[in-house]
Order: structure tokens, then C-alpha cells, then sequence
């Protein structure tokens, strides 16, 4: 079993953690089937956010009310607000639905500055507070911008970072994992398999196994997913020569102007779906096609004719993706695909 300490947290976890943002996707019976299972084959860092909907209310389920040995057992959520009160509000909101008396690591979620001790925002000093109350372990924060990013393990005031890693991340994206790793910082990889882009498991894990202070958190809604990652535990994959060459061919077609899917952009006043159909090109090449040739999907990708090119989603793009003129392209794409295929 590959394990992995997170930095100055002292959490030592195997290289596989949990990402509980999926399940909002499924029922609370089979979200708790799901969280114990994994946490039965010795997953036991889970993440997830106020932000996700009832995420928190599930894992609640599966791990609140003294079922199960907390200190054994890995809580980080996060926090999105942008003011003390609001910041007090959901934490209590976590710890209750989350059913415990804290948690592990408490991040703030991707905020558009580096909350600092003293600055007019009071987040960080009530991060302090929380602390002191015993409320919460250790400060994290995340972040979609890299220069944030590498701005808060500079910084010393944070044990964790949570930022997109996975082998299609840059040399830049790396130099920022080796900072953290010399500045005993703790990274938590999600998109490390790129909002379902990347589709060879065994080479993502491999990837990034080669990064001694990397948690990847991979985001789970069936069980099928699960069981590649149980797998993976006691039979981890290494990186041949087979997933160089998936890697670097990926790379060719996945590297530069692509969509993450992080959903920062949404919503949009037009009703268009932009995490999903940003990327419908590659979704239509890399995953089962038949659920996105329906005529209903067809109507809904149409909405992109209704752009009114207000700015919004390039605005909040955290990648700087020119989001517009994606989404146009990916419309003619997917109408040839379509016709192709009927």
C-alpha cells in the first residue's frame, strides 16, 4: 500500500482519497454504500463542501453518530464564504450534517485572494478561531488559479492545497507540487482524471504516485469507479512504457485550450450547460456517445445559439478560456457528429 503524509498535518492516508462531490448525484442509501465500502478497503481521506448540496448530509450518514473510529477516519470540507458571519454559519452547518465535532482539514474555496492574518476580510484570523475551539485540524484552501495557487504555499499559512493535478498539467503546474513538497505543504489533486476526460485510471494513478506529498481525491458516484481504486491499493500500477505513450498521446489531444469542467462559469443567463458542452467534442470521442445524441440533448446543446456573448463565463474562467467562442465550436463539432451518427 502506497501512503502518503499531507504536509505539516501529520494526516498519513493511502494514495487514494475520496472525492464526495459525485455523490449528490446518487441516492443516500447508495452514497453510504458507497462511503463505507471504500472506507472498508482503507480509503480514508474524504473530501467534500458546503457547497455540495447534501454531500456532507451523506457522509454524515455513513460515518456520523459514533459508527465508526474517528480518528481513523479523515473529514476535509470547505467553506465559500466571503465574511466572518457567513464563514461561523457554514461551519456549524458542516459539523452538524456532517455529524462530528470537527474537522480534519477546513479549506477555503477557491477564493479570488489569499486570506491572510489581519486583513480586512477576518476569514484567515477566524480560521484562528476555529482552530482554538478545536472546531477544525489544520487550514487548507483551493484553488483553479495557479498564481493563487503558488501564492498560498508561499505564504506558510497553509497546511494543505487543494489545486487541478493530474499528467495533463503543466511544467509549470509540477514546479508548483515540488514548492509545496520543499515547503512541507500538503496537495490534494482533483480533476486528476480531468472531469472524466482522462480514461485510463491505471495511468493517472500511476502519475501521480510519482509525487511523494500528493493526495489525488477521485471523485466516485458508482461502484464500478470504486473498484478501480480499491484495486489499486494493494496492486498499484507503475508507470510503463504502454502509459508513457497513453500519457504523451493524450497530451496531444487533451493538452491547451480544453474545458475542465470545474463549473466556475455556471450559471449562465442563457441556460446553456458550459461544463458539459464546452467539451462536447471530446466527450463525444471519449465516453459512450449514444446518451448525447438524443433528440432532447440535441436541443439543449442548440441553446448555444442563444449566446449573447455577455462575458460572464470568460470572466470567471479560471483557466482564461475564451469560453464563447468553445462553445461555438463545439456545437458545429457536435451537430457533425450527429449526422454522422443517426
Amino acid at each position: 500500500m502506497q501512503k502518503v503524509t499531507l504536509g505539516s498535518t501529520g494526516i498519513t492516508v493511502n494514495k487514494n482519497g475520496f472525492g464526495a462531490l459525485p455523490i449528490q448525484r446518487v441516492s443516500e442509501e447508495n452514497a453510504v454504500t458507497l462511503l463505507r465500502k471504500a472506507y472498508g478497503a482503507g480509503i480514508t481521506y474524504f473530501d467534500t463542501a458546503r457547497a455540495y448540496s447534501d454531500s456532507e448530509k451523506k457522509l454524515g450518514a455513513a460515518f456520523g453518530g459514533g459508527a465508526f473510529e474517528r480518528g481513523k477516519l479523515f473529514i476535509a470540507t470547505k467553506t465559500m464564504s466571503f465574511d466572518v458571519k457567513g464563514f461561523w454559519e457554514q461551519l456549524a452547518t458542516s459539523l452538524s450534517l456532517l455529524k462530528t465535532d470537527y474537522i480534519d482539514v477546513y479549506q477555503f474555496h477557491n477564493p479570488s485572494f489569499i486570506p491572510r492574518p489581519g486583513d480586512s476580510s477576518g476569514l484567515y484570523d477566524a480560521m484562528l478561531e476555529a482552530k482554538a475551539q478545536g472546531k477544525i485540524r489544520h487550514i487548507g484552501i483551493t484553488n483553479h488559479r495557479l498564481n493563487l495557487a503558488v501564492e498560498a504555499a508561499e505564504s506558510g499559512l497553509y497546511e494543505t492545497i487543494q489545486y487541478p493535478f493530474s499528467y495533463l498539467s503543466t511544467p509549470e503546474e509540477e514546479a508548483f507540487v515540488n514548492l509545496c513538497r520543499e515547503r512541507n505543504v500538503g496537495v490534494i489533486a482533483m480533476k486528476a482524471l480531468s472531469g472524466g476526460l482522462i480514461t485510463n485510471s491505471a495511468a493517472a494513478y500511476a502519475y501521480l504516485a510519482q509525487f511523494e506529498n500528493v493526495v489525488p481525491i477521485w471523485g466516485v458516484q458508482r461502484e464500478s469507479e470504486l473498484d478501480e481504486f480499491i484495486g489499486y491499493i494493494d496492486a498499484p500500477p507503475a508507470l510503463d512504457d504502454a502509459m508513457r505513450a497513453t500519457i504523451a498521446a493524450d497530451k496531444v489531444t487533451l493538452g491547451g485550450d480544453f474545458c475542465r469542467g470545474c463549473g466556475y462559469c455556471m450559471p449562465c443567463p442563457q441556460g446553456i450547460e458550459i461544463p458539459t458542452m464546452a467539451r462536447m467534442s471530446l466527450l463525444l470521442r471519449r465516453s459512450p456517445s449514444a446518451n448525447f445524441l438524443s433528440d432532447g440533448f440535441a436541443a439543449n446543446m442548440e441553446k448555444i445559439t442563444g449566446c449573447i456573448n455577455c462575458g460572464n463565463c470568460t470572466a470567471k474562467c479560471p483557466y482564461s478560456l475564451d469560453t464563447p467562442r468553445l462553445l461555438r465550436d463545439n456545437l458545429k463539432d457536435y451537430r457533425e457528429f450527429r449526422a454522422a451518427n443517426a
